[in-house]
């Protein structure tokens, strides 16, 4: 196994890696949108938050040497679902291959952000 870190995304929050990859796999810790510069939630709104939770995971992707097309699975976490098919407008711009996916809604989320995902890559061929 092998920790993947980087500081273009935020720094855990808590005793997790941001990821790890085993193998050929990539297991990527939730993001939320933090911006890894100020360690802040400065985005407002579901689609600003979105938009810095995606460059976040990016972030992480591209330290493990993949981009979103390597994504085979995500789980996505929203705090109200009223806000599915403005995270949807954003998401669809990111993951434009159609990795699998569940999307729930919770009770409420750290630092009470409107999102959270967290992916699964492939680091093959």
């Amino acid at each position: 196994m092998k920790k993947i870190a980087t500081n273009k995304a935020p720094a855990a929050i808590g005793p997790y890696s941001q990821a790890i990859q085993v193998d050929k796999f990539l297991f990527a810790s939730g993001q939320i949108p933090i911006n890894p510069t100020t360690g802040s939630v400065e985005a407002e709104g579901i689609e600003a938050q979105t938009r810095q939770v995606m460059k976040n995971i990016g972030a992480v992707l591209e330290e493990a040497g993949i981009d979103y097309t390597k994504v085979v699975k995500t789980t996505c976490f929203l705090a109200d679902m009223d806000d599915f098919a403005a995270f949807n407008k954003v998401y669809e711009e990111y993951f434009t291959e159609k990795p699998a996916r569940s999307c729930v809604a919770v009770k409420q989320l750290p630092k009470n952000v409107l999102c959270e995902v967290e992916v699964i890559g492939y680091l093959g061929e």
